[in-house]
C-alpha cells in the first residue's frame, strides 16, 4: 500500500507539477510571465460574463424572460 502512495507521489511531484515549478522558478525575473494561468482564467471568465451579459440582454429586449416574483410554489 506504501508503494501505491509513493507512486501518486511521483506522479503529482515530479511529472505533473513540473510546469508549474517553471513558472515558480520564473516569479524573480517576470512576475507576468509566471502568472500566465491566472491570466488566461482571468480572461476566459470576463469572455463568459460578457457573454452572460449579452444573453440576458437578448432575453430582456425580447420579452421572453420571466420574471415573476414567485419563481416557486413554496414561495406564493
Amino acid at each position: 500500500m506504501k508503494a501505491f502512495f509513493e507512486a501518486i507521489q511521483y506522479l503529482f511531484v515530479d511529472i505533473l507539477f513540473v510546469p508549474l515549478n517553471f513558472l515558480r522558478s520564473l516569479e524573480l525575473s517576470s512576475w507576468f510571465v509566471a502568472n500566465t494561468i491566472n491570466w488566461i482564467f482571468v480572461i476566459i471568465c470576463a469572455s463568459a460574463l460578457v457573454y452572460w451579459v449579452k444573453q440576458l440582454k437578448i432575453f430582456e429586449e425580447s420579452g421572453t424572460e420571466k420574471q415573476d416574483t414567485t419563481a416557486h410554489s413554496f414561495l406564493k
